[in-house]
C-alpha cells in the first residue's frame, strides 16, 4: 500500500512506532492524536528488553544503541531468612536484557518520527466510526474527520477496540504493582549489596519485588527501578475491577500502609531501606489486567500495544511487543495491494501472538504472586525447575521471536 491518509490513536511509544510504520510503508499523511497535553517524557519506569527481541528490532529500525540502555546479565532470588543485610540468595538465573527508562525511549521514538507526521497533543479522539471504504474520527473538540486506515495504539482503555465488533474488555488479575525509582546515587550501601548488571528479586508469601537499574531522567545517570507485586486488601479490591490507575499522589492511605506492612514483615533490611527511599508523592499502583483481543485488525482498523493485548509485566514484553506490532504493521503496508489486504495480514500474524504472550504472563503471575511456592525451602535447582515449568521453557519470556518474510514461521525461543 502506497498513498492514503492513516490515523493513530495514542502517542506514546505504541503510537510513535505505529505513525513511524505508516509513513515508510508510503501513506501521504499520518496523523498521530494524543489525548494528553504535554509531553510523555517524565514518565520515569522501567522496562526491558530481552537481547534476541532488541537484535530483530535494530535490524528492522525501530531501536537502536544511541538509545540510553543499561546491561543487565542476571536474575537473583533472595528471601529474607539468614542474616545477611540483603538477604539469603536461593538462586540466579540468566537474565540477557536491556533495560530503559520508559521516558527517554518515548522521547527517543518520538524524534524519529518523521517531521511530515502530525503529532497533535491534548486532542481526545471519543469516537471511532468505521465504514466501508474507510473510518471516521469525532474528537472531543466536536472536529470529525475521515482516514483510509485507523491505528489504536490509545492503550489498556483503548477507544479504537471499542469500535471493534469484539469489543473486548480488559479483565481484573486479582493484584497491583507498586511502582517507584530510586536515584542510583542514593542508594543504600554497601555497593556490593546489588551488583549493577542484576535483576534482584525478593520473594515473600503472596508475592515478590524486582528491582534493576534503569538510565536515569532524560537519559542521564541511572536510577533503580522497582515493582513490587501482590494483592490489595479485601476492603480495596471492589474499586479496582473496572480498568484503572493511581498515578502518584493519588494512592490511598490504606494502600499505602499495606505495603508498607509486607515490606517491613517480609523483606530484608537492605530492601526494606531502599523501598523507603521513593517518596510516597512519586510512587503509583498498577492495577493488572488481562486482555487479548480474538483480531488484531477488521475492515480498516488494526490495534496495537495495550490496545491489543495486555499482558501482566512478568512477562517482560510490553514495550517489545507494541514495537513488533509496528514491525509487522509496516510490513503488511508495504506488500499488501489493498487496505483489507494489508489489515487481514497483519491480524494473522499478531493476533495468535498477542493471546501467547497474555497466557504466559498469567501463569507466571500464578506461580510468582497468586501461588507462590514456599521460598524458604527453595534452592539452586528447584529454582530452576520451577521457573522453566513456570515459564513454559522461556518460549515467550522477553516476547516472542519475529517471523520474517522468505524463512516462514520461525519457532518460539
Amino acid at each position: 500500500m502506497h498513498g492514503g491518509r492513516v490515523a493513530v490513536v495514542g502517542g506514546s511509544i505504541a503510537g510513535c512506532a505505529a505513525a513511524l510504520a505508516a509513513a515508510r510503508a508510503g501513506a501521504d499523511e499520518v496523523v498521530i492524536y494524543e489525548r494528553a497535553p504535554g509531553g510523555l517524557q517524565d514518565r520515569g519506569v522501567g522496562l526491558a528488553v530481552r537481547d534476541e527481541r532488541y537484535a530483530e528490532l535494530e535490524a528492522a529500525g525501530y531501536i537502536d544503541a544511541t538509545m540510553p540502555w543499561v546491561r543487565l546479565t542476571r536474575r537473583t532470588w533472595l528471601t529474607r531468612d539468614g542474616g545477611d543485610r540483603a538477604g539469603r540468595r536461593l538462586a540466579q538465573l540468566p537474565f540477557p536484557f536491556r533495560s530503559y527508562n520508559w521516558g527517554s525511549l518515548w522521547r527517543e521514538l518520538r524524534t524519529r518520527v518523521p517531521a511530515s507526521v502530525d503529532y497533535r497533543q491534548g486532542a481526545a479522539v471519543e469516537q471511532v466510526v468505521p465504514g466501508p471504504h474507510g473510518v471516521g474520527l469525532r474528537l472531543a473538540d466536536g472536529r470529525e474527520e475521515r482516514f483510509d486506515l485507523v491505528v489504536g495504539a490509545d492503550g489498556y482503555r483503548s477507544v479504537v477496540r471499542a469500535a471493534t465488533r469484539a469489543a473486548t474488555a480488559p479483565v481484573y488479575a486479582g493484584y497491583l504493582a507498586w511502582r517507584g525509582t530510586v536515584p542510583a546515587e542514593a542508594l543504600p550501601g554497601p555497593r556490593t549489596a546489588w551488583a549493577e548488571d542484576e535483576a534482584a528479586t525478593v520473594t515473600f508469601p503472596g508475592g515478590h519485588m524486582i528491582a534493576y537499574r534503569i538510565p536515569g531522567p532524560h537519559g542521564v545517570g541511572t536510577s533503580a527501578n522497582w515493582v513490587f507485586y501482590t494483592a490489595p486488601p479485601p476492603s480495596a479490591a471492589a474499586a479496582l475491577k473496572d480498568p484503572t490507575s493511581l498515578p502518584p499522589g493519588s494512592v490511598t492511605d490504606e494502600l499505602i500502609a499495606h505495603h508498607a506492612a509486607l515490606v517491613e514483615r517480609h523483606f530484608p533490611p537492605y530492601w526494606q531501606e531502599f523501598v523507603r527511599l521513593t517518596p510516597r508523592a512519586e510512587a503509583f499502583v498498577q492495577p493488572l489486567y488481562d486482555l487479548a483481543v480474538p483480531h488484531y485488525g477488521e475492515g480498516r482498523l488494526v490495534l496495537t500495544g495495550d490496545a491489543a493485548a495486555v499482558a501482566r509485566p512478568h512477562v517482560g514484553s510490553g514495550a517489545v511487543k507494541a514495537l513488533q506490532d509496528a514491525t509487522v504493521l509496516e510490513r503488511c503496508l508495504r506488500s499488501a495491494g489493498t487496505w483489507e489486504e494489508a489489515v487481514g495480514a497483519y491480524d494473522a500474524e499478531r493476533s495468535a501472538g498477542g493471546r501467547a504472550v497474555v497466557d504466559l504472563a498469567r501463569r507466571l503471575g500464578r506461580a510468582q504472586v497468586q501461588a507462590t511456592p514456599d521460598w524458604a525451602a527453595m534452592d539452586q535447582g528447584a529454582v530452576e525447575r520451577w521457573w522453566q515449568e513456570a515459564a513454559d521453557g522461556e518460549r515467550c519470556f522477553g516476547g516472542q521471536e519475529l517471523k520474517w518474510p522468505g524463512r516462514g514461521v520461525r519457532e518460539d525461543r
